[in-house]
């Protein structure tokens, strides 16, 4: 659990009284506000001594100089290609200045804050105080907000620092999030028959023999993307991990029950894999209860964990699962009610381990408007620390093609800064540029850019509802220079057309895609399936970490931050895909071309391709 391996707690002297007035070398000045969106409505004041947790982002001192090293280490064409940095060398360089450490300390010694804890570089302090110290810590008044589904939080949408303060602390939370869980619905006025248009069968013997667009497994994926006959040598070295949030936990029978019929040699690594909860997170792990049944909790971490080590074992695998939620900003998207994952929590744990799994799955994002922009950037800073200590860290695209969370319904693609603005809508963090987004793809011979229409029945007999891969441009971070050969080339094709729905400078995505529909996995003892980027993210993930195997077996340096590499040499070891569009927010979104696209990125893996190009490059 996420303790004292974690944060450093100091004992602070007390030199204030609670209760008297704010005492500052500066006089207050706002640092952050939002609008209070709408289906909130202002309750009352908090009780006073209502007790919550404050989370300091603390301004990092050389962030720009870890950002050189990350891509010195992760570009093939630099000699220190693969040199990546160690956990003290991170620490070091994102560390606040003493002076930043010194003034935020004695800002909270003078309101009388007696604890505080820190992260491993302590550019997050962590305090426990009522709302009447958050309130004069913060020159801030704090109200119970009821959502129309009848949710309360405590928020203040405005909060205010000293002034000599502002350009040493970059955010704190929670004051301006408005959380809630996440609904999708697309409902369409005529259910369409399966097989519904689009979808290619296999044509050659061996695809024939075990793939078929009636639900996908192990033994298909290994043959589509030749990992089939690959023997791993360096499986105690080389690791591969992925994350549970939202209440989210892996099933050990169900996943035997899986690997039973689909991978019999590994049944073994249904009670091999290890589980790290964090901040209290979820570990029962044998079986649901009934109103866990009822709820559908924990098909995508048995989708995660059956498909990784389907694909990987005898790999070691580890499943990490994480309380909480963090920040968020409603939008008209993500409905009654949105969710976000708690990354910082889980962020600041896996930042604290000396060792970690090369390769790291998520398949969990937000609308990229709902994530607080500084809460965002100090997320994506931690996916950097990640990337230059060597990990590989991949995401799912999303689900909803260029809608995220809207899907297909183009009423709710709209900004919340007011203005309702129709807009494309970027999923967070796909949208970091320290990450590798995965796409989604669908059938065979050629594969085709995931898209399935809303209220469409599938080869289970269900209907089910719209999906498409994952695609867009982020508004808050600007692209990154690996993609500026690629990138303002899919725009220029464009033609104009989306113009002013989405961000032509903004970071791309995705990256790279991967089969995304109808996987078959084992959920409550029963066989079903399911799709999505959280299907093509393990997957992908899966093939990286093979491709790590072979690396470090050889004596090589694993991947690391993959863009850089797959940017400048690795897109050669990827199929094109070139059928297509991305759909969402009632449209057609953007299509599918030849080369890189913002839909399928460059496209699907080659695994003999990709361990001879890292090869040559390491």
């Amino acid at each position: 659990m996420l303790g004292a391996s974690v944060f450093l707690t100091v004992a602070v002297a007390v030199q204030a009284v609670f209760g008297s007035p704010v005492q500052s070398r500066t006089a207050y000045a706002v640092k952050e506000a939002h609008r209070v969106p709408r289906r909130w409505v202002k309750m009352g004041r908090a009780p006073a001594d209502r007790m919550m947790n404050l989370q300091i982002g603390v301004k990092q001192s050389q962030f720009d100089e870890l950002e050189r090293h990350l891509y010195e280490v992760s570009d093939p064409k630099h000699s220190r290609y693969g040199q990546h940095l160690t956990y003290e060398e991170v620490n070091e360089l994102v560390k606040p200045t003493d002076d930043t450490l010194d003034l935020v300390h004695e800002w909270l010694e003078v309101n009388g804050i007696i604890y505080v804890t820190y992260s491993p570089a302590m550019d997050w302090i962590n305090i426990d105080v009522d709302v009447e110290t958050a309130e004069r810590l913060l020159d801030t008044e704090y109200h119970i907000y009821q959502h129309e589904d009848g949710t309360e939080v405590i928020r203040a949408p405005k909060w205010s620092l000293p002034k000599h303060l502002h350009d040493h602390v970059d955010a704190i939370q929670p004051t301006t999030s408005f959380m809630r869980p996440v609904k999708r619905a697309d409902v369409a006025s005529t259910p369409i028959p399966w097989p519904y248009p689009g979808l290619h069968n296999p044509t050659s013997p061996a695809l024939k023999e075990v793939c078929t667009i009636n639900g996908t497994t192990p033994d298909c994926f290994s043959t589509l993307y030749q990992t089939k006959g690959y023997v791993q040598q360096a499986a105690g070295k080389n690791q591969i991990g992925f994350n549970n949030f939202l209440g989210e936990i892996p099933i050990r029978p169900d996943t035997k029950q899986f690997l039973g019929r689909y991978r019999p040699d590994a049944v073994a690594g249904a009670s091999e894999y290890k589980f790290v909860d964090i901040a209290g997170g979820p570990s029962q792990n044998t079986g649901l209860t009934p109103a866990q049944a009822e709820s559908g909790i924990s098909v995508e971490a048995n989708l995660d964990v059956q498909t990784i080590i389907g694909m990987t074992y005898p790999m070691p695998v580890t499943a990490f699962s994480t309380n909480g939620t963090p920040p968020q900003i409603p939008d008209a998207a993500a409905g009654n009610p949105p969710g976000n994952e708690p990354y910082l929590v889980w962020m600041n744990y896996v930042l604290a381990q000396k060792s970690l799994p090369q390769v790291i799955s998520t398949s969990y994002g937000d609308d990229e408007q709902t994530v607080p922009l500084d809460y965002a950037k100090r997320v994506c800073n931690g996916f950097a620390q990640l990337g230059a200590r060597g990990i590989s860290v991949l995401f799912g695209s999303g689900d909803g093609g260029v809608g995220d969370a809207a899907g297909n319904d183009g009423s709710v693609c709209i900004s919340n800064d007011g203005k309702n603005t129709t807009k494309f809508l970027a999923s967070f963090p796909p949208s970091c540029p320290y990450v590798t987004a995965v796409g989604a793809t669908q059938g065979f011979e050629p594969e085709t850019a995931a898209l399935r229409p809303a209220n469409s029945y599938g080869p289970d007999g269900k209907v089910h509802g719209f999906y498409a891969s994952g695609s867009g441009f982020s508004e808050y971070f600007p692209r990154p220079s690996y993609q500026d050969k690629v990138v303002p080339a899919y725009v220029k094709g464009l033609n104009g057309e989306n113009a002013g729905l989405f961000n032509p400078n903004g970071r791309a995505y995705p990256d790279i895609a991967a089969q995304g529909l109808y996987f078959q996995i084992v959920w409550n003892s029963t066989f079903e399936i399911i799709s999505g980027t959280s299907a093509s993210c393990p997957l992908m993930a899966s093939i990286i970490a093979l491709t790590n195997d072979a690396l470090i077996s050889s004596g090589k340096s694993p991947l690391g931050f993959l863009n850089p590499w797959i940017y400048s040499e690795g897109y050669k070891a990827f199929t094109d895909i070139t059928e297509g569009v991305s759909g969402g927010c009632n449209s057609s979104g953007f299509p599918v071309t030849e080369g890189w696209d913002a839909v399928t990125g460059f496209g699907t893996p080659v695994f003999p391709e990709l361990v001879r190009i890292a090869k040559e490059c390491a």
